[in-house]
């Protein structure tokens, strides 16, 4: 894969000197505090994922068998259709942990079909021995299984080629087995041939594999790692890494590290991250050319994947969330100069975020329902809109930065009366209600289960300016509202059933499920949050009960 000069990568290489005794000293003390962070699994953990996989590939196998049987072909020509399985993300990557899923595609001939893969091969699933947790999601834009087997976690994509048999021996490199192919196929075929492409673009992959693994750690304790939230997701990390990886192909994983933060904080974005010049292709789709597509142009932090159709792995990345990760970038820069020159240890890389800290104000969007299948479908739905809601926002005179929080807080509630449900809804539990348990509530007329599912939103303010008198007034109500409309217009939005509520709270009032044990500092008795006054006119928001209030929050004084 090295061009005509010799090298990988679209440029030459910054250096290819051989790395320093001190650089080989702290990557060894990495590598002891990897392992001492838990981010490396056992070696029975290894041969059992192993064990479990050659299940699946047989599971594959006998379900395209089946199927082909069903479609009335003969036995030998079904048992020659074959079917194959391809791993991607983190573990193809090498770098998964313990009790990490394993990203695997399932490849079959042109007769299998889509509905095969949920209505045959799921009942399969389930069936097969130390096998739980199954279910498929055909909806999704990848349409997907998630399982486990025997304890190990999956994740399953299906992509049907246009053959009629499936060798032992195939490979995804061919970019011509992408014609023919409906756009999810074309989606579910990406990850697996865009972590193959990483790998071989990359100088030395044991050297690549020990500094992903420790800029993935650092990236999930500082918490950025979040391609829904406007973050960057891991194959845009392993893209990163691979790129410095090419620049330096002769350094070890503690001095890829140290170049990692310095080249990254400095990098001149827009200009896009490239592991490979990006090529054409046989299909007549879209590959990513900031020069013809204007959305492409708005890419904030382009990082594009190796493997054609070539696309924005980060299109998600908004202003905010772009300050964020820089100021990360310099905070990392800062203590591995420190651990180079011997004033600090690795673990202070790995030191978990502030972000329940760091604001004064953070806004709370909350998602109700009264079942848990519900509220996995629209609390799913409401996170993947909060990208609208930061981009929104950050419109709002006064207002610096909007960060979201990389993932929400579920809780379930036991209610015993429609104000309890209400005020849930709401974000307000009181201790009453947090220490009820189910069998509480069982036989008690009236009552019910609220599922939830919180997410953050911390504000930066812009302090106020000298000489300014009285309170300000910071008027985020339009944005709130255009995304309470937003999620709203999910076409499976049911309003009896679903609830949605944004509000902002003080520091003070975040409550005790948002920090570790011993986190957080003793409270001061506090106020109940304020709400727009005048806001809980129409649209309910509670669970299975209609023609509740809901409160929205128009103005936060400072």
């Amino acid at each position: 894969m090295a061009t005509e000069e010799g090298h990988l990568g679209v440029t030459p290489p910054i250096s290819t000197g051989e790395s320093t005794n001190r650089e080989k000293e702290v990557t060894a003390t990495l590598m002891e505090e990897l392992r001492r962070q838990n981010t490396i699994e056992t070696e029975e953990e290894s041969r059992r994922r192993e064990v479990v996989l050659g299940r699946v590939a047989a599971l594959v196998k006998k379900f395209v068998r089946q199927v082909s049987m069903a479609r009335g072909l003969s036995e030998a020509a079904a048992t020659a259709a074959g079917g194959k399985i391809f791993t991607f993300g983190s573990y193809r990557l090498g770098v998964h942990g313990p009790g990490s899923d394993i990203d695997t595609l399932c490849v079959v001939p042109k007769h299998v079909s889509r509905e095969d893969f949920f209505e045959v091969f799921e009942p399969m699933l389930k069936e097969a021995d130390g096998a739980s947790e199954v279910s498929g999601v055909p909806e999704a834009y990848v349409p997907i299984i998630k399982a486990k087997l025997m304890g190990i976690p999956f994740d399953l994509l299906m992509a049907r080629l246009a053959l009629s048999s499936i060798p032992d021996d195939l490979s995804l490199k061919d970019d011509n087995l992408l014609r023919n192919l409906d756009e999810r196929c074309i989606r579910s075929l990406g990850g697996s041939r865009v972590v193959d492409e990483i790998l071989r673009l990359v100088p030395n992959v044991h050297v690549f594999r020990d500094s992903l693994r420790c800029i993935k750690l650092w990236a999930q304790r500082r918490a950025i790692y979040s391609n829904v939230n406007g973050f960057l997701g891991g194959v845009a990390w392993a893209m990163l890494v691979a790129r410095i990886c090419q620049l330096y192909p002769n350094a070890i994983a503690g001095a890829i590290v140290s170049r990692f933060f310095i080249i990254m904080y400095q990098w001149s974005w827009p200009q896009p991250v490239l592991l490979k010049q990006i090529e054409e292709g046989p299909l007549q789709v879209r590959v990513w050319n900031p020069k013809l597509y204007p959305a492409d142009r708005s890419h904030r932090m382009p990082i594009i994947t190796p493997a054609y159709p070539a696309m924005c792995s980060t299109h998600n990345v908004t202003a905010s969330t772009q300050m964020i990760m820089t100021e990360e970038f310099k905070k990392g820069a800062d203590i591995v100069d420190k651990v180079i020159v011997g004033t600090a240890e690795w673990s202070e890389l790995f030191a978990k975020h502030d972000f329940f800290h760091k604001y004064r104000y953070y806004l709370q969007v909350i998602a109700s329902t009264g079942s848990a299948d519900l509220q996995i479908k629209w609390s799913g739905t409401v996170e993947s809109r909060i990208r609208q809601l930061v981009m929104k926002l950050e419109y709002v005179d006064s207002l610096i930065l909007a960060h979201p929080f990389i993932k929400g807080f579920e809780q379930i509630a036991y209610c015993t009366s429609d104000e309890e449900v209400r005020a849930v809804a709401q974000g307000e539990t009181s201790d009453a209600i947090t220490r009820r348990k189910k069998e509480d509530i069982a036989g008690v007329e009236g009552a019910t289960e609220v599922h939830t599912t919180t997410f953050y939103i911390g504000l930066a303010i812009e302090p106020k300016q000298p000489g300014a008198a009285g309170p300000r007034r910071l008027d985020i109500s339009y944005p709130t509202t255009e995304f309470t409309k937003l999620v709203k217009m999910w076409e499976k939005y049911d309003e009896p059933t679903m609830g949605i509520v944004v509000r902002h709270i003080k520091s003070a009032a975040l409550p005790d499920y948002v920090f570790d044990e011993g986190e957080r500092q003793p409270r001061q008795a506090l106020k109940r949050p304020k709400t727009a006054k005048g806001s809980g006119k129409s649209n309910h928001t509670s669970p299975d009960v209609p023609n509740k209030k809901r409160r929205l929050v128009h103005y936060i004084c400072s």
